[in-house]
């Protein structure tokens, strides 16, 4: 039995929570200030341990706000914080493709890394890619 703070394939069963898709449809917009909204809403509404799924794919918006406002410290100190929160989910859950989201920060955080702090207004902001989902594909 898993604990609230240990994902397992049982918790990718499911359907995503309406907050989570208008989440991830503001996100997928470029709107990521409203997008963490309404994430942390499916959050704090949901009691198991896919709310950490969440609240990652909160965060990588959050990291992703931070690179557009040319705010390299706070893009790294979250991009660090949303590692804690999707680590342990597999590369697909409840139709979310966590894999590819993790593949797609990890990109954008190496390239922000790479101009560094002096340079991140240079970001090109292609990198900052969309959350894919399905709610077709609910395990």
């Amino acid at each position: 039995m898993s604990d609230l703070n240990t994902p397992d394939s049982s918790n990718c069963r499911g359907a995503l929570h309406p907050k989570a898709i208008e989440g991830m449809e503001l996100f997928n917009a470029g709107h990521y200030f409203e997008a963490h909204e309404a994430l942390e809403a499916a959050w704090r509404d949901e009691t198991g341990p896919v709310r950490d799924l969440y609240r990652g794919i909160l965060q990588v918006g959050v990291t992703y706000l931070h690179i557009r406002r040319h705010n390299y410290d706070g893009a790294i100190k979250v991009y660090q914080r949303s590692l804690k929160w999707l680590r342990l989910w597999p590369d697909t859950c409840r139709g979310v493709a966590v894999g590819q989201l993790k593949s797609d920060l990890e990109a954008a955080i190496g390239a922000v890394k790479k101009l560094g702090p002096e340079r991140i207004a240079e970001f090109d902001i292609s990198l900052l890619k969309p959350v894919l989902y399905s709610i077709s594909e609910i395990q």
